[in-house]
């Protein structure tokens, strides 16, 4: 057993370096990769791009190479895209070829290239213009999404009322009302605060999005080639994605019993429509598999997202009692003290969603972005990418871009405000990403942390256990995700 494990890191050694002499030969046919640092064999840039802070690497790495750039994640190579104007060209401007979605390897084994997230091709297409008609169409003549939302805020004010203005810690308590938005739309009913199957899968969601930007994760994505055949705490994730699943092909079944085409109840049933529409169809998309990781990517990205961003913004709002002051003063004058807050306040609440998209901005839930790959031989800023080359599109460095946002490292909501105190669109906010892969859910998701900030303002005012200088806003993981830090506060009612 151990020679064969010796026999395979030779192996991975010389194939590592093969890739990377095939790669740089590929630079003088037609064409070239764009410059970066010079990788070493098996380790590739390894010591330029540390697992423990890649995106804080890659920036460093933009400063000295610009805005397009290659490194080597251990033997594979990875075109790295920064600012407003380089990500618009690629993705909107050039957004075809663009337009693939990149292997994440320490999540590939579960997908497998299903599901409309990790999907490519016609399968991507056929997935999400599906997946967008249904979203955009629930509740049409039943309750309105944004009537879901009002009453999932509702239920988390009565739910901080409870703690009558002792400490509190909101991870779970956020994660709940904000997954039973989208629980309702894909399952087809909420579940309550207290179900313990409901709090656990809760709790594999936030552990699974940790793991994602966890270094083991990182160093997977680099050399899954040897890692597959080891134990250790990258196949964590794996476990966990899989119980995910599990859940979700559990809720399939109990539709299919009671499954009625003349009344689908949830995205799950109009799934299955088309899945017996088309089951003559050798061919056809709608199949199980696509059916059970499309509806895990919706519910875990609608779950995790917007409760990560809004506890990143309280945390904000304590550290930073002043704008928590202002927001109040709008919220009251808007909407009052009783009304249920509708997204129709947003446009007469123009300090308020100023300071939710500066929330965003800082918070940077996905700093890095979801890699993309080119789907044909591409020429872009005067470099050939052939097809299949990997690209990480940094949402960070848009976010962070001096040019567009005057203080790019501080929580200034200035920056969406006009002299007048309107509020102002910037191009280069960009969380949801960017061009056609942008984020399936963003719409609702916008919805949702308006109605959510406004509510717990609404109702409580929000105080940190230490001075608001002292507040720290650090992520507790920072990776793939940035993972908001645990924190306890007092949530007083007003």
């Amino acid at each position: 057993m151990e020679l064969r494990g010796v026999f395979t890191i030779f192996w991975a050694l010389c194939l590592s370096c093969l890739i990377i002499l095939v790669a740089w030969k590929k630079t003088n046919k037609g064409g070239k990769l764009p410059p970066g640092p010079t990788p070493i064999p098996f380790l590739g840039n390894l010591l330029q791009v540390r697992i423990h802070g890649t995106f804080q690497s890659l920036m460093k790495l933009h400063k000295k190479y610009g805005s397009v750039f290659t490194v080597y994640l251990g033997p594979r190579p990875v075109v790295v895209l920064c600012g407003f104007e380089t990500l618009k060209e690629a993705l909107v401007d050039q957004g075809d070829d663009f337009s693939g979605r990149g292997e994440i390897a320490s999540i590939e084994r579960n997908f497998q290239g299903y599901g409309v997230a990790m999907a490519n091709g016609e399968r991507w297409k056929i997935l999400r213009r599906f997946s967008l008609t249904i979203l955009r169409d629930f509740g049409m003549g039943k309750r309105s999404v944004e009537e879901r939302i009002q009453e999932e805020a509702g239920f988390l004010v009565e739910e901080l009322r409870k703690t009558k203005g002792a400490p509190v810690e909101l991870t779970f308590i956020l994660s709940r009302s904000v997954s039973n938005v989208i629980s309702s739309i894909v399952f087809g009913n909420r579940f309550d605060y207290e179900d313990k199957e409901f709090q656990h899968l809760l709790w594999m969601i936030n552990q699974s999005f940790i793991e994602m930007s966890n270094p083991w994760a990182q160093a997977y994505d680099m050399y899954s080639g040897i890692m597959q055949y080891f134990p250790g705490r990258h196949n964590y994730l794996y476990n966990l994605i899989e119980d995910l699943k599990d859940f979700v092909a559990h809720r399939v079944k109990i539709n299919e019993a009671s499954f009625d085409p003349q009344n689908p109840r949830d995205f799950i049933d109009y799934f299955l429509i088309k899945m017996h529409q088309e089951k003559n169809n050798p061919h056809t998309e709608f199949n199980l598999k696509n059916l059970v990781l499309t509806t895990l990517n919706l519910f875990f990205a609608g779950t995790e997202t917007v409760s990560s961003t809004l506890r990143y913004g309280i945390l904000l709002l304590t550290k930073y009692p002043e704008v928590q002051a202002k927001v109040y003063e709008e919220i009251n004058h808007v909407i009052g003290p009783h009304r249920i807050p509708g997204a129709n306040d947003r446009p007469k609440m123009p300090y308020t969603d100023a300071v939710i998209h500066e929330t965003q901005r800082m918070t940077n839930i996905v700093p890095m972005g979801v890699p993309h790959i080119v789907t044909r031989d591409t020429h872009f800023r005067g470099y050939f990418l052939p097809k299949g080359t990997d690209v990480y599109p940094l949402l960070g460095s848009v976010l962070q871009e001096p040019k567009y946002f005057r203080y790019p490292d501080t929580f200034y909501p200035q920056h969406f405000l006009d002299e007048q105190g309107r509020f102002k669109k910037n191009e280069a906010f960009v969380p949801f990403s960017y061009g056609k892969r942008l984020c399936l859910g963003e719409s609702l998701a916008r919805m949702e942390l308006f109605i959510y900030f406004t509510s717990i303002i609404q109702n409580f005012s929000l105080h940190s256990l230490v001075p608001p200088d002292d507040v720290d806003i650090s992520p507790q993981v920072s990776g793939f995700g940035n993972i908001p830090p645990t924190y306890q506060l007092r949530v007083v009612a007003r």
